[in-house]
């Protein structure tokens, strides 16, 4: 199968690192656990300018290079490399970030996989356009994935039309209100999305 995976709080511990982050910025205290909304600036109680600040120091090199990795997530990864499976990294951070998650990638031990920015969200413009890791949404819909994992509503929103592949739904605190299709499946971990995974092979 060839599967899409995100990278922010699929593969790494983003939205903790952001929780602490707001803190350190404006003394702004939401836990992990109350992070109720995929935009920040809602569940953090952000102004425009706090945000973009926010988003900013988010984006920095040494932020994200700091950050945690999802527990289980490279192990997991290899465990679909060795069943068989296709892995590409589709990521929604803007395209300048993409020497540095690929060098997180490396660092935390993943082998080398396909790697795209898309805009999922429709919050960023511009970059290199010759740049083969940029994938833009005309080519994302054009692209064939047998499996999607993934944590944003706004990306499981894109990605609900895909009636005839199957959607993880990588469990976190913003996306557990959110209506699952029946195409949609929810998981707690890379355990399930491997097991997962292996059970859409065999039907």
């Amino acid at each position: 199968m060839k599967i899409y995976v995100d990278m922010d709080d699929v593969l790494t511990e983003t939205a903790r690192e952001l929780s602490r982050l707001a803190a350190a910025l404006f003394d702004i205290h939401v836990p992990y656990e109350k992070i109720f909304a995929f935009d920040l600036k809602q569940s953090f109680h952000l102004t425009d300018e706090e945000y973009l600040h926010l988003m900013r120091g988010a984006h920095w090199k040494g932020a994200l290079e700091g950050l945690p990795e999802t527990p289980g997530a490279r192990e997991g990864v290899a465990q679909l490399l060795k069943q068989g499976h296709e892995v590409v990294i589709v990521t929604g951070r803007p395209l300048q970030t993409a020497n540095v998650s690929q060098g997180w990638l490396r660092q935390h031990g993943f082998p080398e996989l396909p790697f795209y920015c898309l805009d999922k969200y429709g919050r960023w413009s511009g970059g290199d356009s010759a740049d083969p890791r940029l994938l833009t949404r005309e080519a994302f819909e054009q692209t064939r994935f047998d499996l999607f994992i993934d944590d944003s509503p706004l990306a499981l929103d894109l990605l609900q039309n895909r009636s005839d592949s199957r959607i993880l739904v990588f469990d976190r605190p913003w996306n557990r209100d959110y209506p699952l299709t029946s195409s949609m499946r929810r998981v707690f971990g890379w355990d399930e999305v491997v097991a997962a995974a292996n059970a859409a092979t065999t039907e």
